[in-house]
């Protein structure tokens, strides 16, 4: 099994009450509450977070970015990449991921994540991404194209790193007179692409054709067993059995050596669900197109009160009882961790340790504890359930861009 450590590298320090009092905190929630000071101590907080974690043994760092928002402070994953590819030896990096639809030059990024990947000595896993609603908005990218750039935009970079130029690309959203980047990865044919995701079908059909790792984020174990049977489905159809190492997850998941602050640092989970500061306005988070037609009705039927949040909306103490959230001690965890590897047999675990304002020194120790306490008992586990991941496994890498590929449409929901 392939275990990491996340954060959404959260900006904890502004005002909440001035986010409370505006109602949502994503997109229009001025930047004036933003602290370059506290901004810059915090930058430097997670990088410590980061090398702790090699220093314990964890296998890889997950990363991500978001923009416009305080709930995530990346908004470029990959610049935390390359400082990661400098400072650490033998921690993968993982960026789950780079929002293809939103970059105006695909071949750009495919230099830096290149770049990445050579100094990192081919550590790099690259994962790519739709990116949010609101993100759409604030890029200026129309919402109805973001599959479609996404998709051409995955096929480009593939293509960039694997095909040697000059070539030429005429495609509906890039154009590209001459494709012949000197920066290619030091991984052959090229590095391995994880795809992130929550409730999009139409992704994990997508995923699955590509015969890529999907990465359940945090999914209840009723979904996420959904999510496998589709995933499942799809690889059939498309000649392979897929198994643990083509599944990951995603758990929120905070230990300290007592039960009470563990609880406490916990509950930081749930500002970014709104009981703190608020998120983003459902139909900015889906605007029209970004979904297909059966997902943005469900959104926006839940904007205007006449249906639930289709994200769900428990109590903290209800995530607690569920296992969406886990937190105590490691004898305390490990239990719900093992009844979770048990029904979701992931390859893959990521744990989300820590959210909105927990200290430093608070953060540090649950790294130090799941380095030292719980992921070594995790690995005992999975080895007894069989959850390789995709290294254990050696999954191919294939070359998946679509010129090569005779793929169903992934249809709509």
């Amino acid at each position: 099994m392939h275990l990491m450590y996340f954060t959404e590298q959260p900006m904890s320090a502004y005002d909440e009450k001035a986010g409370l009092d505006y109602g949502a905190t994503a997109l229009t929630f001025s930047n004036k509450h933003f602290d370059p000071k506290e901004g810059s101590r915090l930058y430097n907080e997670f990088l410590e977070q980061y090398i702790r974690c090699e220093e314990v043994g964890i296998d890889g760092i997950m990363l991500n970015e978001h923009h416009n928002a305080p709930f995530c402070m990346q908004a470029k994953t990959n610049m935390f990449a390359a400082i990661l590819a400098a400072v650490t030896k033998k921690v993968k990096i993982v960026i789950l991921g780079n929002p293809l639809p939103l970059a105006e030059n695909p071949i750009r990024l495919a230099e830096e994540l290149a770049m990445i990947d050579m100094i990192s000595k081919g550590r790099l896993v690259s994962g790519f991404v739709r990116g949010g609603g609101q993100e759409q908005l604030s890029a200026g990218v129309n919402p109805a194209f973001n599959r479609e750039r996404f998709v051409e935009a995955h096929d480009l970079i593939v293509r960039a790193w694997t095909q040697p130029g000059p070539f030429r690309h005429e495609g509906t959203h890039y154009q590209h007179r001459v494709v012949n980047p000197w920066a290619v990865p030091l991984q052959k044919p090229y590095p391995r692409v994880w795809i992130p995701g929550v409730i999009s079908k139409e992704t994990v059909i997508w995923t699955a054709q590509q015969r890529y790792p999907y990465i359940a984020l945090n999914t209840s174990i009723e979904d996420t067993k959904k999510i496998w049977a589709l995933y499942d489905q799809t690889a059939a159809e498309c000649g392979y059995e897929s198994g643990p190492e083509n599944r990951g997850y995603l758990a929120r998941i905070h230990v300290a050596d007592d039960e009470a602050t563990a609880v406490k640092n916990a509950r930081e989970f749930t500002w970014m669900q709104g009981e703190f500061t608020g998120l983003a306005h459902p139909v900015w988070a889906n605007p029209a197109g970004y979904f297909s037609p059966t997902g943005r009705r469900s959104f926006v039927e839940f904007a205007v009160g006449r249906s639930k949040n289709p994200r769900g909306a428990m109590t903290f103490e209800q995530q607690l009882e569920s296992g969406m959230i886990m937190a105590g001690t490691p004898k305390q965890v490990l239990p719900k961790i093992k009844h979770l590897l048990q029904e979701t047999r992931p390859g893959i675990m990521a744990v989300w340790a820590q959210d909105g304002k927990v200290s430093q020194k608070d953060s540090l120790r649950c790294i130090e504890l799941l380095g030292t306490e719980v992921f070594p008992q995790v690995r005992e586990w999975s080895k007894e359930l069989g959850l390789n991941s995709p290294f254990e496994a050696d999954a191919p890498v294939h070359l998946n861009y679509s010129k090569d590929l005779k793929k169903k449409p992934v249809a709509a929901e």
